[in-house]
């Protein structure tokens, strides 16, 4: 407040000044007029220097000021100066920031609320073929037109990367991944995995031709060991159980090398072919016998069906997944359980759910039980007859129908697989055919 009370001190001086002239001339009105007047040019002088010195060397010293206007010029100059020094931060963090880009072996592209290109580093260049002179301020969907990427970038949903060919290199692979960042701006990431594509490419065909010809000799095998059983009345114990045990291998050799070959065919084969209203009623009903039939009376099975309308899908792929679901339940659940197919409404659109009362799984393995081969209990998943495939069929059936698998355990509280299908894999009840009884369907005791 002091340099405005200095100011406030000045005014009335002049002005008292100005009036005394006045008022020994008789005309103190006039005197007071020219005090306010002299008060007047002063601040006029001082604002076309602050004027000149903004617009013809913004970036020297100050003119030299005292009073009001001179911490008015000080602080000015200070703020400019805290201004280019932020500028100047910010224009080395961002050099750094194009130069480590420039420096990464992906693509990495900027681009703005409205999905126009701003920037994008030398990568870019050459996997997607960008060119500064033309593309710049293009839209995204504009330079990358495959259908696939369109439909993901408008969904909005980035959780999982996009593998889609280079727009000019077909052969050329690339994993694209998009980031929101900013005001609703984009930062999109693009790997070249063409070497793990082939990499994987060669894995699942060697699975494919190797399963393919284990079948011939297992075939075989499976075909003398099952007449030489035949032939078991008189001969030693020890060669009984050892043709037993034999027949035991071999079958599941023959339950792995189908899993395996069904496993290659979802992930090579497109699918959608054989695709159709399924009425999940009597697929489930059908299931249950087939389970009971694994648990032979341990466990009671159940069925529950609360939702009408019909899945969209393959049968054979749909009950492939159930089955797998359903047997693993029966498999390493106790005696006495009790296990549930369930088919009910989600807020996405319905589920379908395989509910148990055993021992639980600990959830530290609940990430890898999609995984090939992976078992929580080894020795006890070998003793049951699985084959570690199971889980992993039911993730690639429900890929090829829009579906995600949900998993909720915990050790003495059962386990539940719930595989949540999503409105457009829906169609309306028969027209035909009643309406599924809702509730349960269990069987008769």
């Amino acid at each position: 407040m002091r340099p405005w009370s200095r100011e406030l001190w000045r005014l009335g001086l002049l002005a008292g000044i100005g009036a005394l002239a006045g008022w020994t001339f008789s005309a103190p009105g006039l005197g007071l007029a020219a005090g306010l007047a002299l008060c007047l040019l002063h601040h006029l002088r001082q604002l076309h220097a602050l004027h000149t010195w903004l617009t013809h060397n913004p970036h020297a010293e100050p003119p030299a000021a005292s009073g009001l206007w001179g911490e008015l010029f000080d602080r000015l100059y200070r703020y400019q100066k805290g201004q280019r020094l932020t500028q100047s931060r910010l224009r080395s963090t961002l050099k750094r920031i194009q130069e480590s880009s420039e420096a990464m072996h992906d693509s990495v592209v900027m681009l703005d609320r409205h999905g126009d290109l701003e920037w994008w580093n030398s990568a870019a260049t050459r996997m997607l073929g960008l060119e500064a002179a033309h593309d710049r301020g293009q839209h995204v969907t504009n330079l990358i037109r495959d259908p696939r990427f369109v439909d993901y970038f408008h969904a909005r949903d980035y959780r999982e990367p996009l593998t889609l060919p280079s727009p000019i290199d077909e052969r050329l692979i690339l994993q694209f991944q998009i980031t929101l960042y900013g005001d609703d701006e984009r930062l999109l990431m693009a790997r070249d995995i063409t070497r793990l594509h082939r990499l994987e490419e060669m894995r699942r065909d060697f699975v494919a031709n190797v399963s393919h010809e284990l079948r011939t000799p297992l075939t075989v095998l499976t075909g003398y060991l099952e007449t030489y059983h035949d032939l078991v009345e008189g001969l030693p114990p020890r060669l009984v159980r050892g043709l037993t045990r034999m027949q035991e291998q071999t079958t599941r050799m023959q339950n792995l090398v189908n899993d395996l070959l069904l496993l290659s065919r979802l992930e090579i084969d497109q699918g959608g072919d054989d695709h159709a209203p399924l009425a999940m009623d009597t697929l489930l009903e059908s299931v249950r016998r087939d389970a009971e039939a694994l648990s032979a009376g341990r466990q009671r099975i159940t069925v529950e069906v609360e939702e009408t309308r019909r899945l969209i899908g393959s049968e054979q792929e749909i009950r492939s997944a159930i089955s797998n679901l359903a047997f693993n339940a029966v498999r390493y659940t106790a005696e006495g359980c009790r296990v549930t197919l369930r088919w009910r409404p989600h807020p996405q659109g319905a589920c379908l759910e395989v509910e148990d009362d055993g021992d639980g799984i600990d959830p530290v393995h609940l990430p890898r039980l999609t995984e090939r081969f992976y078992r929580v209990d080894k020795g006890r998943s070998a003793a049951s007859g699985g084959t570690g495939l199971g889980l992993a069929i039911v993730k690639h059936v429900l890929l090829r129908h829009d579906a995600r698998l949900e998993i909720d355990s915990r050790p003495g509280h059962g386990a539940l697989f719930r595989c949540v299908y999503p409105a457009a894999r829906l169609a309306a009840p028969a027209s035909a055919a009643p309406a599924s009884p809702r509730g349960s369907l269990d069987p008769a005791p």
